[in-house]
């Protein structure tokens, strides 16, 4: 595991520990509250509420749904039993807390938006009815506001969290969108180009059928192999196309991913790129050369963005047994790009869906020396093996 992992890995730990910390105090001021003798004889039923709001929260990634709705149901019910019964006094501090917190929850995450509004709405109605089923009357109104001031600061920060959430997949959804309609456009004009060869070729077979019958065959291969390598490409551009203009980008070839680490090398730190045995113009499709040159420009450009402090970059492109693999390195103190997790690294977004689209795969992230390295990798049944 890397350190930024680790990281995010004990921060997500000890802020559950915390949670649960917080939650078990307060189920010890229901046990407390309890053993004074308060309530009657239902406070006990509070501090078993206590206890299954605690596992509810526990569950709640895995039966989010599930778990606040078995809250809302068992709040409400011992609120309404208390209120007839003319208990009062007894509020529950962890079975609040649990409901509150499983509400942020189901505001973050449930989808639509409608239903997740909707339950926690249903949650107001709870906490209303427990404050007047627990209360008396001098305490009501107190404790109805309490209620309402802590469920207004949940539903808040869950909207607010929901608002990020939301916004970052538009714009991720974006992003791919963006780099569909780029490689549509450029698979277009790979299929023009053969198009074009097919349509010279049928015509320099017609000239010269009657003066030299014998060209005529090796003339028609060449056809039937462009228009097989038109039919390729199509069937790839089937499944990105849009019907949307996008800005044509030329295609690319080994030397140009060579120039262009020869320019960041000039500009930024040192990149030592090596192509491996096997590789060439040829056995690479112009798509996929496009593509790595995306790839390679995206992973320089974040380099020089996020990691200013980097000493060199290693990079190299090589054929393995079932794939052409890119892999881009980066080495030095403060190596790591820094991307935010709700802002930023929207183009290694869009490089995983150009990747993908392709049939390959694109992985970012940083290794166990410390370095931050991005793999492109694409099948050899792609570039011609």
């Amino acid at each position: 595991m890397g350190d930024s992992k680790r990281v995010v890995y004990w921060v997500r730990r000890l802020s559950e520990i915390a949670m649960l910390g917080w939650l078990g105090l307060m189920l010890l001021a229901d046990l407390a509250v309890a053993a004074g003798g308060l309530g009657g004889g239902l406070q006990w039923l509070v501090f078993v509420a206590g206890n299954a709001g605690i596992a509810a929260v526990i569950l709640r990634r895995r039966h989010r749904v599930e778990t606040y709705g078995i809250m809302l149901c068992l709040s409400f019910a011992v609120s309404v039993l208390m209120g007839v019964t003319g208990t009062s006094g007894v509020p529950g501090a962890a079975e609040t807390g649990a409901l509150l917190i499983l509400m942020l929850g189901v505001l973050r995450h449930v989808e639509p938006v409608r239903d997740a509004a909707m339950l926690a709405v249903a949650g107001l109605i709870v906490l209303m009815a427990e404050s007047i089923g627990r209360a008396s009357t001098m305490e009501s109104l107190a404790y109805s506001f309490m209620l309402f001031a802590g469920w207004s600061t949940i539903a808040g920060v869950g909207g607010y969290l929901r608002f990020q959430q939301e916004r970052r997949k538009e714009a991720v959804h974006s992003v791919r969108r963006a780099e569909r309609l780029e490689l549509a456009r450029e698979l277009h004009d790979l299929v023009a180009h053969h198009i074009t060869g097919i349509v010279v070729q049928a015509q320099a077979a017609r000239t010269v059928a009657t003066t030299r019958p014998e060209a005529v065959l090796p003339a028609l291969d060449a056809i039937a192999a462009a228009g097989g390598d038109a039919l390729t490409s199509m069937r790839r551009m089937v499944t990105v196309l849009r019907a949307e203009e996008a800005a044509r980008t030329p295609g690319s070839s080994l030397a140009d991913l060579r120039l262009l680490t020869e320019r960041f090398s000039t500009e930024g730190p040192k990149v030592a790129f090596e192509i491996g045995s096997g590789i060439d113009d040829r056995t690479l499709p112009p798509e996929v050369l496009t593509t790595l040159h995306r790839v390679l420009q995206e992973a320089l450009t974040n380099i020089r963005k996020h990691a200013q402090q980097t000493a060199w970059v290693e990079a190299d492109l090589r054929r393995h047994d079932t794939a052409v693999v890119l892999r881009v390195r980066n080495h030095g103190s403060a190596a790591n790009p820094r991307l935010a997790r709700l802002g930023g690294g929207f183009g290694l977004v869009g490089m995983a869906e150009r990747v993908e689209a392709l049939g390959g795969r694109l992985h970012a992230g940083p290794t166990p020396e410390g370095a931050w390295q991005v793999t492109a990798e694409f099948p050899l049944s792609w570039s011609g093996a």
